[in-house]
């Protein structure tokens, strides 16, 4: 075996070695501890949004479904009394808001009538502005922290892109600093940095689909309010019609 072909087959040695270097499955952890402090400091953001995120979500199912829950029950009862207004107390008002909504247009009519008969027309319309404006209150804040989850299925794969430029840009020097472009040198980085971008997926898919979800869940709870309000207001626009 001639000198020439022992060098050719040192070579492949050392390149199988090089590549048997390099991690043959995914190990997240290691992936974390090994990245730049950039990249590490993109991935920590990502990681307590996606944190964030699911509490957002887990909360608002119990929330909504408790609401749901609370204002069947109260507005089952609203109808079966004939004292509208002893079923408006304080602890119900405080926490349900098919409550609010009649103590808006309630309110509104024990004003535009305390002082003998009143404009009826005038006093219709306000008592309905009274209560879509209680429902469409209710209805934002309920969506309220919707907006996050929005915000971070928007904003979430671009800061895990930006991990993934900058960890990329971090391979180029090695590749530089080493003069050497084989897969040992340039796997780990691109690895850390590609890593980036699917923890902003992580972070960004299910908030985009639960907004999604939710964003609907809030217009129809909106509509089944704003149709509780328009029951209510006949009914008052009937008692205006005896004052």
């Amino acid at each position: 075996m001639d000198l020439n072909h022992l060098s050719a087959v040192a070579a492949q040695v050392a390149g199988v070695d090089a590549v048997a270097g390099v991690p043959t499955r995914l190990d997240p952890l290691e992936l974390f501890l090994d990245a730049d402090i950039v990249v590490k400091a993109v991935m920590v953001g990502l990681i307590l949004a996606s944190i964030w995120s699911w509490a957002i979500i887990v909360s608002f199912v119990l929330r909504l479904g408790k609401l749901n829950s609370a204002s069947r029950e109260y507005e089952g009862d609203f109808w079966s009394t004939s004292d509208r207004e002893g079923a408006l107390s304080k602890s119900k008002r405080a926490s349900i808001p098919s409550a609010r909504v009649a103590g808006a247009g309630l309110d509104e009519w024990k004003r535009s009538t305390k002082n003998g008969a009143p404009d009826r027309d005038a006093a219709r319309e306000r008592i309905g502005q009274a209560m879509e404006s209680q429902v469409a209150e209710e209805a934002d804040e309920l969506s309220g922290k919707l907006t996050f989850l929005a915000t971070t299925g928007s904003v979430a794969p671009f800061v895990g892109l930006f991990g993934t430029v900058w960890g990329i840009m971090n391979s180029f020097f090695q590749i530089g600093e080493t003069q050497s472009a084989s897969l040992a040198v340039v796997a780990p980085g691109i690895a850390e940095a590609l890593f980036a971008t699917a923890i902003g997926l992580f972070a960004a898919i299910p908030a985009v689909i639960f907004y999604n979800r939710f964003s609907n869940s809030v217009n129809q709870y909106e509509a089944k309010l704003q149709r509780f309000a328009d029951k209510v207001h006949a009914g008052l626009s009937r008692e205006l019609d005896k004052v």
